[in-house]
């Protein structure tokens, strides 16, 4: 007898890109049977009215082996998340896989090896305003060898936190990840407002070493009026042949650590940041709106604590998400209960809310598609995105019509919020989430390259 019947559901062929009244028929962890007829099974789901999606692939996360994040992650219809982004990762990711499988998580995870922290400390630079030199890069070049032997899905940039990096690294890295067939996300430069030479710098990577790269957060690099002209850049490079794909939050603002160079004083001025246009998210001050007077308190007392900083408007994602080479992505991190940015628990359900629902700016289908399929190609996973005989059974159902995000801004709410409208999640077979409660499962596994 079947594991699971999933019946009367709505499920969407991301690949024909069509809804189909079908029934879906689970063994173990994979999918085995679609029918046209109700399924008998040891656990059988009515799915009458709901959409009976593949689960979510959540391209940009920092979850990296955090339970609670892994929790959030599956309230919000996600299965897979791809850690290791922004530059950080841990350095041993052959010892992090047999740790989190050993263990068990909520969700399933792969990891980037991020050039950032990993590999630059590796190499003996712990400032990040200095550049590597030819040794140094080649002490780097060594570690993300073995990490992507050990299976790590890619190597991450995070060129803003580490500001001081060169050329030289960036193009050896992303030319090692090209020779294994693995992709290369960066979190560009933060230059200043207006600036679009970070754009260029990743577009000149992809086209010396024929890499493929994954601007992370695009909008948020890109708000307040440059977001048109970016994306008119990948275009082009697009055009042109380059392997570019984007992916992009869904607020309005985003979140860091307070400790990074993008929170340096003079990096603030010459952003013409104002002080009300950050929040703390973390900590004793959680909450606060920023003040001179506090961020200095803060740089001597809590450094590593996150801040908010509010610029650019929803108009920009929408043109962002709009793309066909756009992906919807989180950039979750590991918070404490109560804190943190809404994305942690909202922006999938915010994605499916704003982009169908309310502006109705792509189709059921494509959302599901651009949520699934797309980032399961982008990043080679073969057994899932889809909903066939053979693939994993990860599953995402949810009421296209009562989808909502609940979590908010921490000054004025929970940002840890569970979302609405997302009754069941299955990873690996088994029921993370039914009828909208957590069941404290750990069917998640590592996905090793």
């Amino acid at each position: 007898m079947l594991t699971t019947a999933i019946n009367h559901g709505i499920v969407i062929d991301v690949v024909e890109k069509k809804q189909k009244k079908l029934n879906v028929g689970i063994q173990g962890d994979r999918i085995v049977t679609l029918s046209e007829t109700p399924l008998e099974a040891e656990r059988v789901i009515d799915a009458q009215g709901l959409i009976v999606s593949p689960g979510f692939i959540d391209v940009h996360g920092h979850i990296d082996g955090d339970l609670y994040a892994g929790e959030l992650s599956a309230y919000q219809g996600i299965t897979t998340t791809i850690g290791g982004n922004c530059g950080y990762s841990p350095v041993n990711l052959r010892e992090f896989f047999d740790e989190q499988d050993k263990n068990g998580f909520p969700i399933h995870q792969a990891m980037l090896i991020g050039h950032g922290i990993p590999l630059r400390r590796a190499a003996g630079l712990f400032d990040p305003y200095e550049a590597g030199n030819r040794d140094q890069i080649q002490i780097m070049l060594d570690v993300a060898r073995k990490a992507l032997d050990d299976g790590a899905c890619g190597i991450s940039f995070g060129l803003d936190y580490v500001p001081g990096c060169s050329l030289d690294e960036v193009m050896a890295l992303a030319s090692l990840c090209e020779s294994y067939g693995r992709i290369c996300p960066a979190h560009t430069r933060l230059l200043t407002d207006g600036d679009l030479y970070s754009l260029y710098e990743l577009i000149l990577v992809a086209r010396k070493t024929n890499a493929n790269m994954l601007i992370s957060h695009f909008v948020y690099q890109y708000c307040c009026g440059l977001v048109d002209e970016a994306l008119a850049m990948v275009d082009k490079a697009r055009a042109q042949g380059l392997k570019l794909r984007i992916d992009s939050g869904m607020y309005t603002n985003w979140a860091t650590y307070f400790d990074t160079p993008t929170f340096d004083y003079q990096n603030i001025k010459n952003n013409n940041w104002s002080w009300d246009q950050m929040v703390v998210a973390t900590g004793p001050h959680k909450g606060k709106i920023m003040t001179e007077e506090l961020y200095f308190h803060m740089k001597e007392t809590d450094p590593e604590e996150s801040l908010i900083l509010f610029e650019g408007t929803e108009e920009e994602i929408y043109e962002c998400l709009k793309k066909p080479y756009a992906m919807p992505s989180t950039d979750i991190g590991a918070y404490a209960e109560g804190e943190g940015h809404p994305q942690i628990a909202g922006s999938f359900p915010r994605y499916f809310r704003k982009m169908v629902e309310e502006q109705k700016l792509l189709s059921l289908e494509e959302a599901v598609y651009k949520a699934t399929l797309l980032p399961a190609e982008t990043f080679s996973f073969t057994t899932k995105g889809r909903i066939l005989p053979g693939m994993d059974a990860d599953l995402t159902i949810f009421d296209i019509h009562t989808i909502c995000d609940n979590a908010t801004y921490p000054h004025l709410g929970l940002p840890d919020a569970r979302p609405s409208g997302i009754p069941y999640v299955m990873v690996g077979g088994t029921l993370a989430v039914d009828q909208g409660i957590y069941k404290n499962t750990r069917s998640g596994r590592t996905i090793r390259k």
